[in-house]
């Protein structure tokens, strides 16, 4: 796990209390409406987001930036490489 500090983000996406497979459908939408180079944060209190996220970020070809842990959540950031399909 790559843990990071101070991303600023372009948009959030709050996934706090669903599960999967949310966590993994909901961030390819949220993309879409997102510029190439935009930074989405996702945030979740589910640990298995923790290995999904990046495993997700890789298949799609986007940019999975790291995590940040918060008192309430975890906080993912990834970056718009490429359209999601």
């Amino acid at each position: 796990m790559k843990f990071v500090q101070g991303i600023k983000a372009d948009d959030t996406l709050d996934l706090v209390c669903r599960m999967c497979p949310l966590h993994l459908i909901e961030p390819g939408e949220k993309l879409k409406s997102l510029k190439t180079g935009q930074v989405l944060e996702i945030l979740t209190d589910y640990d298995g987001a923790l290995e999904d996220i990046p495993q997700w970020c890789q298949k799609s070809g986007q940019e999975f930036i790291g995590i940040e842990e918060d008192d309430d959540c975890y906080k993912l950031y990834i970056r718009k490489v490429k359209e999601v399909e």
